[in-house]
């Protein structure tokens, strides 16, 4: 399949950037995730940069691989801002784009034929770098994928194959002298640009299964799950609003959730309904204690209600959270 051809297919399966690199090894991501990990700057997280001998080695992943495609999805829709006693959630989570992806790029495999494997969202492959080999977009100093026409809203996957694909050039496009998305940062977490330290990351925290240590509480305002601060402060992102003006949401879509929701729903309840969220060990209590956090933040009378009856619940975790909840809901009340 020529460039031109893959394009086409692309296009007619709905793909908003599609391209192709060869099946090699990625080297230097191999070295960055080490480095990186050696640093401790993964905090607790797995996913890609657990297995690295694995996610970085994607000519192991299908036998006889020779070619990767790789895909992207934009997933930029306009909506409304959170109203009170709602709490935020990062745009990518809104819906799931990344079925949608798997399901494309399934059908792609099945047009190129031969032996192929999808891989969207999974631990086994670093997606990011098959976009940059492929051309869809370049590294950002926020360490996310840059496309030339839809920013860095987008979702990523990709299509190992043992087809041959002619490969596509890599974009010629970078960040320049621009630090906006480092400046922008609440807790210095891209300090070094081009490098996250997850330890500082607020999206990191509304994932981890622990505590929420008290600095990155009040930074996270009314943010129940991601973060989204660093792509609203880069520049490529700009000009999308516009052209996506009239996008709808996608059916079944959630910009904002209700605290008081999360706090009292039926745990499995709860769970099951975000399935697709990353939830550790799928415990309702770290969505909790994110929504706990958001209350404190941004919360009102009534919000107050649910979270004192978690101050006054059996879960560690979960009171001492609900009891700095109440302290700051307390206080603007007095103010």
């Amino acid at each position: 399949m020529t460039a031109a051809e893959l394009n086409l297919a692309g296009a007619e399966l709905g793909l908003d950037a599609v391209g192709a690199s060869p099946a090699e090894p990625y080297e230097a991501t191999e070295r960055h995730i080490r480095d990186r990990r050696e640093r401790g700057l993964f905090a607790g997280m797995g996913f890609t940069t657990r297995r690295p001998e694995v996610s970085c080695h994607p000519e192991t992943l299908v036998p006889g691989a020779r070619t990767v495609i790789s895909a992207a999805l934009c997933y930029y829709a306009p909506a409304e801002e959170p109203g009170a006693g709602e709490g935020r959630l990062a745009r990518y989570t809104w819906s799931d784009r990344y079925d949608e992806l798997r399901g494309k790029l399934d059908a792609l495999g099945r047009r190129l034929g031969g032996a192929y494997r999808v891989l969207v969202d999974e631990n086994d492959h670093v997606d990011r770098e098959a976009a940059a080999r492929a051309g869809i977009g370049f590294y950002g100093k926020n360490t996310l994928l840059i496309t030339r026409r839809h920013g860095s809203w987008v979702v990523l996957g990709t299509l190992v194959s043992d087809q041959v694909v002619e490969s596509s050039p890599p974009l010629d496009a970078g960040c320049g002298s621009c630090r906006l998305c480092i400046d922008a940062c609440p807790t210095g977490a891209l300090d070094d640009p081009g490098t996250l330290d997850s330890n500082r990351c607020l999206s990191y925290w509304t994932q981890a299964p622990t505590a929420v240590p008290e600095p990155y509480r009040e930074p996270l305002g009314s943010l129940v799950y991601g973060c989204d601060i660093c792509q609203e402060a880069c520049p490529w992102n700009r000009g999308i609003e516009k052209r996506n003006a009239d996008r709808p949401l996608a059916a079944g879509a959630e910009p904002a959730v209700s605290l008081v929701e999360w706090l009292e729903a039926d745990g499995d309840e709860l769970v099951e309904r975000y399935d697709r969220l990353y939830v550790p060990r799928n415990d309702p209590r770290w969505l909790r204690r994110n929504a706990l956090i958001a209350a404190g933040n941004v919360g009102g009378s009534a919000e107050r209600d649910a979270v004192a009856r978690h101050a006054e619940g059996e879960d560690d975790l979960l009171r001492e959270h609900a009891e700095w909840a109440l302290e700051r809901i307390d206080s603007r009340s007095v103010a």
